[in-house]
């Protein structure tokens, strides 16, 4: 199964952002950004959104394993 650290990489990278591009965009500093990526943290509820608006996701994909699990992106699952 894919955690949420890896998924979210693989999504900011699919997406074209950089982790500092991303972070800017939902007003965020980079190292927090950076802190979900490499698992310390996760984003609250209201980070969430902004970040599922960006990666055009749904919201709760951060919080659930089985939304992630089986949330189809580009036609695979991730």
């Amino acid at each position: 199964m894919t955690t949420l650290k890896q998924w979210l990489k693989k999504l900011r990278e699919d997406k074209g952002y950089t982790q500092e591009s991303i972070a800017d965009k939902i007003g965020i500093a980079k190292t927090t950004y950076s802190s979900y990526e490499q698992g310390y943290r996760r984003p609250s509820i209201s980070t969430a959104k902004k970040l599922a608006e960006v990666l055009d996701v749904p919201w709760t994909i951060f919080f659930d394993n089985e939304v992630r699990k089986t949330y189809v992106y580009d036609k695979e699952v991730i």
